[in-house]
């Protein structure tokens, strides 16, 4: 006979066995497509075996055991295996029974309009409602959620709270003229609300809008969730409760998801957890996921964090709603991450113009027979989805009549208040702020950034830097950029304005250039002078990202919208390493204030020069971003001196106007003689769209230039002893500065010829942005011609030698006989 241990013990080991395996057997399918493949460890008999298969593999199963920690996998284990708490079943038919109503009234009104329904998931709302309720309970004031456009529509309305009427007008277009050329779909909009819980609680509600590319908004959400975390305080991690609904074929798919759920933890990212939810139909678009992932789940990708999996069946409410408020308390209680995969399907086409019985003609008459979800739990319940029904529909019409009758489209979404003081809209002078700090203040600045305490062991290199950038600061010697960004920095902090600077190897910088971090040379103990500038002064962040650009960039532009007032720089570690966020630069730094209203001030600092080091570390593509421009969208600046670059900054910084502003930083010009500056040009009023020739006037040849190779000009100038040719530096793209170009043209009224010169192939750089507007400018008569490498598929060669070779012929072009 088995003693009471052995049988405690043998329990146990069927129990773990279960725990471990049992969610592949779960049941989670609602159409039975997919069914799971029995597990041969799993076919045990018995007591314990039936009790933990009921557990584990019901309508719930849940991936935990690979989490390291025995204390995160016993909470979870006590969860799953007590019994499940009770819930209002009227308010969850009702919910799901509304959801279905909206989606059938668009379907009646809107026939062939793309709407894409969140019908065959709508378990999604009772799944939301808990984790809202059961955060606002523990003391949660706010919401961000990011989401595709599948079900965007509806969570808009019974989640996030806007009106009805706002949404139906959406479909109604009442005022194309307003959005002529710009605006955006209705399912990609963003929107603001209050979300009431059923114990009287509000939470701030905000969705973040989105664009097609639908993973891109994870970082994003992040982003503006930090930032609204770190203006509440030492709490915020507790107010904000972040949610992202991904898509099952984008979240296995989509690299972006993978960056962005490692920045999990991380100091400069964490967020204190998200609630994400997979709503995963089990397809993507006409792509089954046989096709869409190679592991047995698509959730699968978040394995490789020590966090819970809880997948259950999208037409099980109960089951819903018990994971809803199960991974809520998990997020909260351990502040980690928590994934939900809400299995259901999806009753239309990818759209609903799209006829999805061409590719999937089994599964459709199969869902064209099943009926909606809120009326099989209405049923399942006793309770009478028609009365329900009836006054949703009744509700939705009178929405629908009042939609139709305005001439204005409704806005979906209020700025928040600490957006009042700043603008966007066109460039006007009256923007302008004056930028120049006095000497005497710098020298303090700086005599901080050259300080370290009294027991730390610096290293002897980066003393050397330090106390040369301490002579700097008292005018002995000229400045370097990396000390001019320095004072920028602690001038802003000095005078309240925070400054968060995040990139790839950014607290050092990949030149060795920053050294805002100083690191005690025996115990690595970490000191940032810029923290210590003056007593009151405001919050400093660096952080070294992850080797991220997409998420690295997106997280920084959404910190950027709700931190006005802060100075958010996101730095690539080459220039050219920008193009592995294109997509954030595309869909929403350039375009976001166009197509939603949403404008942003996030700095991007791109190296950009040709040094001879290759095709991928010369380039920041400026083609690419003066391409992207229009409507005073963003800024477009390659500072061409250390006192321009810090005058930049704290332009951006404090002026009202927020805009991008992409800056193409020096590599080899950094601490070049020729680019450092007098403690004295720190003072002037503003930084300079265009820098004129101060050795000279009256020439007979102007050369227009924008960065590096200007100083090499300037250089083979004096070694040729030219007294002919001036050189100007266009330091600011765009907004275009055509005043003060004809201004600083103006100097040389007998000039001849005006000659663009770049370094990049004629195919790249700012030829084809800046030649017609300087053809524009010149006198009758003036030649205007350009010297340029010849066009390329690759922006610069591999030798170095060949390089210096270019470089040369570049430079005798420029200086061709006139007439030549």
């Amino acid at each position: 006979m088995k003693t009471a241990k052995a049988i405690i013990e043998e329990r146990d080991l069927v129990f773990d066995t279960f725990r471990r395996w049992g969610y592949l057997e779960a049941d989670l399918d609602p159409l039975g497509f997919f069914r799971p493949a029995a597990q041969p460890d799993l076919a045990l008999e018995g007591e314990a075996a039936d009790q933990a298969r009921a557990i584990y593999c019901g309508s719930i199963g849940v991936e935990f055991m690979h989490i390291p920690d025995p204390e995160v996998r016993r909470w979870i284990e006590e969860r799953m295996e007590s019994e499940a708490p009770e819930f209002d079943r009227r308010w969850v038919a009702e919910r799901l029974v509304r959801a279905d109503v909206f989606e059938q009234v668009l379907q009646a009104h809107y026939i062939g309009t793309k709407r894409f329904s969140l019908e065959g998931t709508s378990g999604v709302l009772p799944l939301l409602d808990e984790a809202l309720e059961t955060a606002a309970a523990a003391g949660a004031q706010k919401a961000v959620v990011a989401t595709s456009h599948r079900g965007r529509l509806n969570l808009m309305l019974h989640v996030v709270g806007r009106p009805a009427v706002d949404i139906l007008a959406r479909f109604e277009d009442v005022d194309p003229r307003s959005v002529l050329g710009g605006g955006d779909v209705k399912y990609h909009r963003g929107a603001t609300g209050t979300y009431v819980t059923r114990g009287g609680h509000s939470l701030d509600m905000h969705m973040v809008s989105n664009p097609s590319h639908l993973e891109a908004v994870n970082p994003v959400a992040m982003g503006r969730v930090r930032a609204k975390q770190m203006r509440l305080g030492p709490d915020g991690r507790e107010q904000v409760l972040p949610i992202v609904l991904h898509g099952d074929a984008a979240f296995a798919g989509q690299g972006v998801t993978a960056e962005t759920l490692n920045m999990a933890t991380l100091e400069g990212y964490t967020v204190g957890g998200t609630f994400h939810v997979v709503v995963n139909n089990l397809i993507g678009f006409t792509t089954g996921p046989a096709d869409l992932h190679s592991s047995r789940f698509a959730s699968d990708l978040a394995r490789r964090l020590p966090i819970p999996i809880f997948h259950v069946n999208g037409e099980d409410p109960e089951a819903i709603v018990r994971v809803g408020r199960m991974a809520e308390e998990f997020r909260r209680t351990f502040g980690t991450d928590v994934v939900v995969d809400l299995v259901g399907y999806r009753r239309h086409g990818h759209s609903e113009v799209d006829d999805p019985t061409i590719t999937q003609p089994v599964l459709y008459a199969k869902i064209k027979e099943h009926p909606p979800l809120g009326e099989l739990y209405a049923k399942r319940t006793g309770i009478d989805p028609k009365t329900i029904a009836a006054q949703a529909r009744h509700e939705l019409e009178t929405a629908l009549s009042k939609a139709a009758k305005l001439t204005k489209t409704p806005v979906l979404h209020e700025l928040p208040p600490y957006w009042s003081r700043y603008q966007s809209g066109r460039w006007t002078p009256a923007v302008e702020v004056t930028t120049g700090v006095a000497a005497q203040t710098l020298a303090g600045i700086a005599a901080a950034i050259a300080s370290w305490p009294e027991d730390f062991a610096i290293h002897p290199k980066v003393k050397r830097l330090v106390d040369q950038r301490a002579a700097m600061g008292r005018g002995e010697s000229e400045v370097d950029y990396g000390m001019a960004e320095a004072l920028a920095f602690g001038t802003l902090l000095s005078e309240g304005v925070p400054v968060r600077l995040a990139g790839e190897d950014s607290r050092r910088g990949t030149f060795n250039q920053r050294h805002a971090v100083l690191y005690d040379t025996r115990t690595e103990r970490p000191y940032i002078p810029l923290e210590h500038i003056s007593p009151g002064q405001a919050r400093f962040e660096i952080y070294n990202s992850p080797l991220s650009e997409a998420a690295g960039l997106g997280f920084e532009y959404g910190y950027s919208r709700d931190y006005p007032e802060s100075l958010v720089l996101w730095e690539a570690q080459f220039g050219d390493f920008a193009n592995g966020a294109q997509v954030i630069i595309d869909q929403f730094i350039v375009a976001a204030e166009d197509k939603w209203a949403l404008p942003s001030g996030l700095v991007l600092l791109l190296p950009h020069g040709y040094e001879g080091q290759g095709p991928e570390h010369s380039s920041a593509r400026i083609e690419r971003f003066l391409q992207l421009t229009a409507r005073d969208n963003i800024q477009v600046c390659q500072p061409s001196n250390a006192a321009q670059y810090f005058h930049l900054l704290r332009r951006q910084a404090l002026r009202t106007w927020r805009k991008p502003l992409v800056v193409f930083t020096p590599k080899s010009m950094l601490r070049h003689p020729d680019a450092t500056s007098p403690l004295a040009d720190f003072s002037p009023e503003r930084f300079l769209t265009v820098v004129p020739d101060a050795e000279l006037r009256g020439a007979a040849r102007v050369l227009v230039v924008t960065g590096k190779i200007g100083h090499e000009l300037r250089e083979e100038r004096r070694r040729r002893n030219d007294p002919l040719t001036a050189i100007l530096f266009l330091d600011q793209l765009y907004p275009f500065p055509e005043d003060d170009l004809a201004a600083a043209l103006t100097e040389h009224p007998s000039a001849r010829e005006i000659v663009w010169v770049q370094e990049e192939p004629s195919n790249m750089g700012a030829l084809h942005h800046v030649l017609p507007r300087l053809q524009r400018l010149a006198r009758p008569g003036v030649a205007v011609r350009s010297v340029k490498r010849s066009a390329s598929a690759s922006p610069a060669t591999g030798s170095a030698k060949a390089h210096e070779l270019e470089q040369k012929a570049i430079r005798e072009l420029a200086f061709a006989p006139l007439g030549n």
